[in-house]
């Protein structure tokens, strides 16, 4: 059986080591059940990842009110950002694990407060014809994760305005692979834009896109 906190850890890490996501900042977490609560496991706040060790993994469950007393109660320090972790894994029944980070690129574009077009095909991985920008709010707080819920409508990832980009999957390993993607797509966009205003594909063929990325993991 798989260890979801070494696996947290591990992807934390490597937000370091692949400098998507640099020092301290940025956050991961994998939906879970522990003693027959439902809930998740998320990285801590104000801990250099590579000094994560297992008994530094939080667990928080669904229920708001209960995590709110639990961290007054035994002092524990999950991430500021488990509130939109959690609320994710509340409106979005297949996401099972979250990367969020404050990638160079894609915190760039999302200073401007632009979604990403359809430039490139590629951007229907996020799961919609465009990535969207969510509004900017105070980090940790309720209001930023109705925006990223907002974004997030029929999508997989998304920029958070001012912040960075949040992407979720089926297991750790894809939601860091889409946030990996993301932060090329910006890359790439920040470069096309340099150039003028890029074509932007239709509707139509990005329909047909997105069809065809539902089976793009198993061609």
């Amino acid at each position: 059986m798989t260890n979801l906190k070494l696996e947290v850890i591990k992807y934390a890490k490597k937000l370091n080591d692949t400098n998507l996501s640099p020092l301290r900042s940025g956050n991961v977490s994998v939906r879970t059940d522990l003693s027959g609560k439902e809930g998740f496991f998320i990285t801590p706040s104000g801990i250099k990842y590579n000094d994560l060790q297992e008994d530094k993994i939080v667990f928080l469950e669904m229920d708001e009110k209960k995590n709110e007393q639990k961290i007054i109660d035994l002092g524990l320090n999950p991430s500021s950002e488990w509130k939109f972790h959690q609320d994710i894994y509340i409106n979005k029944p297949d996401a099972i694990a979250i990367v969020h980070a404050h990638s160079p690129f894609a915190t760039a574009v999302s200073a401007h407060g632009k979604n990403i077009p359809a430039f490139h095909y590629m951007v229907a991985l996020a799961g919609g014809n465009d990535i969207k920008c969510a509004d900017y709010a105070t980090f940790g707080t309720k209001q930023l994760s109705k925006n990223i819920i907002q974004a997030l409508n029929e999508r997989k990832g998304c920029l958070m305005s001012n912040h960075g980009q949040v992407a979720f999957g089926k297991n750790l390993d894809q939601a860091f692979e889409l946030a990996e993607e993301i932060e090329n797509i910006c890359h790439q966009y920040i470069n096309t834009i340099k150039l003028g205003n890029p074509k932007i594909l239709s509707f139509e063929e990005m329909n047909k896109i997105l069809e065809k990325t539902k089976n793009y993991k198993k061609n």
